[in-house]
């Protein structure tokens, strides 16, 4: 009997070992964040599963695909994309996304893996054709965006082409570009089960090669930039220096001028002098102006071959010795 009892006891424990694994096996619970799709041998069974709590499935047979309630991200790879004016940029874009309809989803992705490389297809084709069919000004630029004065600083940096690019007027703006892009990718989400809630640029750049011909360019606009500062310096230099010469030429007449002014003041002055002076005495005066004469004209090295009755010795002829009483 004992042998007997001992097996009876195992299998009783197998069976309650059993009994609580096909019971546990049975339920399943979903939390708020989580939504799922019952499969049994390999195909959904019945309606996606939305509400939190404790759920009842078959054991063994039927097993629970869970997916996400939450928002999801998708982040694309930078793509080259050329603008309707045929400068290639590089547009890195993201995308918020969520799980609408679970069964759809499974049946049509699989799982979040498959549905990222569904979007990747979608959206870089939806953004590549709405990029290509815009001008750049309207894809980095916002319609409602008013131009400074800071602004127009910037642009003249860069070179004309940035301030004329600057000044173009903005019909749509990048606004309108991806709200029209989300609009379309919608329309493509439901056959998947999904929604897509959002999607934007990240950065828009120039390609590299490109990216090297707008530094070159911007380059040598700061370069022919310079040199007209440079010139213009030098023109100013120039023009600085001419009026300098002039107004010391100026300057010299007219301290000239006034100098002959003067002097000729002091001759008139002089002569008047001489005039009140030697009027009264004509004879002193002649006798002075040619003792004068004497003094510039007679020297050790002046030799004169005169007669002796000549007017140039009166003087001396007349002088007559002065004798003694």
């Amino acid at each position: 009997m004992k042998p007997f009892m001992g097996y009876g006891a195992l299998v009783l424990a197998v069976v309650v070992l059993a009994a609580v694994l096909t019971l546990a096996m049975s339920f399943y619970t979903l939390d708020e964040t989580e939504q799922a799709v019952v499969v049994q041998l390999g195909a959904p069974v019945g309606e996606p599963v939305t509400t939190p709590g404790l759920h009842f499935k078959k054991p063994f047979i039927q097993e629970v695909r869970r997916f996400e309630k939450r928002l999801l991200s998708w982040d694309g790879d930078p793509n080259q994309i050329p603008t309707r004016g045929e400068q290639f940029i590089s547009v890195d874009t993201t995308a918020r996304w969520r799980i609408v309809d679970p069964l759809k989803f499974l049946q049509s992705v699989g799982d979040e893996r498959g549905a990222q490389l569904r979007l990747n297809d979608i959206l870089d084709s939806v953004v590549r054709d709405h990029i290509s069919a815009s001008d750049l000004v309207e894809i980095v630029r916002s319609k409602d965006w008013a131009i400074s004065e800071e602004d127009l600083e910037r642009a003249h940096i860069g070179g004309e082409e940035s301030e004329e690019i600057l000044k173009q007027k903005v019909t749509r703006g990048r606004a309108e570009i991806f709200a029209s892009v989300l609009e379309e990718a919608r329309k493509l989400m439901p056959q998947y089960g999904i929604e897509l809630a959002d999607i934007r640029i990240k950065r828009v750049d120039y390609v590299q090669d490109v990216q090297q011909r707008v530094f070159d360019r911007m380059i040598a606009e700061r370069q022919r930039i310079a040199e007209q500062f440079r010139s213009e310096g030098e023109g100013r230099a120039r023009q600085i220096e001419g009026e300098t010469e002039r107004m010391l030429a100026e300057i010299r007449s007219e301290a000239e001028r006034q100098a002959e002014v003067i002097r000729g003041e002091a001759d008139a002055m002089a002569t008047r002098v001489y005039n009140e002076a030697f009027g009264a005495d004509p004879e002193f005066y002649a006798f002075f102006r040619t003792l004068e004469s004497y003094s510039r004209s007679l020297g050790r090295e002046v030799t004169l071959i005169l007669r002796a009755d000549t007017d140039y010795f009166r003087f001396l002829r007349d002088i007559a010795p002065q004798t003694k009483e």
